[in-house]
């Protein structure tokens, strides 16, 4: 089945073009099927390049998925064109009284500030709050992971001595949870952020289950015994530049820093990356769908609570 997406959006010739099977709002009307609604609240600043990764992985399933995409109201973006905002996203405060199947929160590049400190913190724990009666299971990358499981369990997040950055192996730890059904029992994923959450606070917490680690990047998997929530500090919905563009990016402004890891070829970063992580995040995100989303959401999603 296709991900179901505005006609417009630049996603759709991208996917089209990858022969992903996609398809506009106005053919999907015609369908008699309840599509799943999926809200991703995208924080990321190249907005465009994030929803097209997310959809890319939302598409390979045999569902019928409908996006709403969102962004803060209390911040306005700066590095995504005016006219994509007004035409493709809305804010939470126009879908509040809305509920979903499913929601996406996105990494923010503010993960070294406190989090009472990120100028859209108050809004976020209001998503946060409206998520619990309001979304039946809600996905949670990178520096919304740590933010969630500080706003719901009080865990904090720690500074790292230099960045984690680039694409590390992970050990599963529990193979039996159906988000990780399918896994090998060492897979790769990319990383890229400053902070990070201790195993040992994820642990003590008896309504978490933690699911999969790695040694050099930590704590990558986690999730709510309910299924509610999943938490994901890394970010496999990457494609096989993003890492040197942020690379790049940060080398051409003269900050300090060093190329991702295990990453280009020879550590020469000439050479183009061998993606190695694709095949696990297409299980990640059709497992999250299939048996956290479809298989425990109502199908009058009115009843959702």
């Amino acid at each position: 089945m296709p991900i179901n997406i505005p006609d417009r959006l630049p996603a759709k010739d991208i996917l089209q073009n990858e022969n992903i099977f996609v398809i506009g709002r106005r053919k999907a009307s015609h369908q008699d099927i309840r599509p799943l609604n999926i809200a991703i609240v995208n924080l990321m600043p190249l907005k465009i390049d994030t929803e097209t990764q997310l959809m890319r992985l939302l598409s390979n399933t045999p569902l019928q998925v409908e996006i709403d995409l969102l962004m803060t109201g209390t911040y306005k973006p700066k590095n995504t064109a005016e006219s994509h905002l007004k035409n493709f996203y809305n804010t939470f405060s126009n879908v509040k009284n809305k509920k979903y199947d499913g929601m996406i929160v996105t990494g923010a590049p503010v993960e070294q500030e406190a989090f009472e400190n990120v100028l859209y913190w108050k809004e976020i724990t209001e998503i946060f709050e409206w998520a619990k009666t309001n979304v039946t299971s809600t996905f949670y990358i990178c520096w919304a992971a740590q933010a969630a499981l500080y706003y719901y369990y009080g865990i904090e997040k720690c500074l790292l001595p230099k960045k984690v950055f680039g694409v590390f192996e992970h050990k599963l730890l529990n193979n039996k949870p159906p988000i990780v059904r399918g896994f090998d029992d060492v897979f790769t994923a990319p990383h890229s952020r400053h902070t990070t959450v201790k195993k040992e606070d994820i642990l003590k917490v008896k309504d978490l289950q933690l699911l999969a680690e790695s040694p050099e990047a930590g704590v990558y998997l986690a999730t709510a015994v309910n299924r509610r929530r999943i938490f994901v500090t890394g970010h496999s919905e990457y494609d096989a530049l993003t890492l040197k563009a942020e690379y790049l990016r940060d080398k051409n402004k003269g900050l300090k820093i060093e190329k991702p890891l295990n990453y280009f070829p020879g550590n020469n970063e000439n050479n183009y990356p061998i993606v190695n992580w694709r095949s696990h995040a297409n299980l990640l995100f059709s497992n999250w769908l299939n048996y956290y989303v479809y298989q425990e959401t109502p199908y009058d999603i009115h009843e959702i609570k």
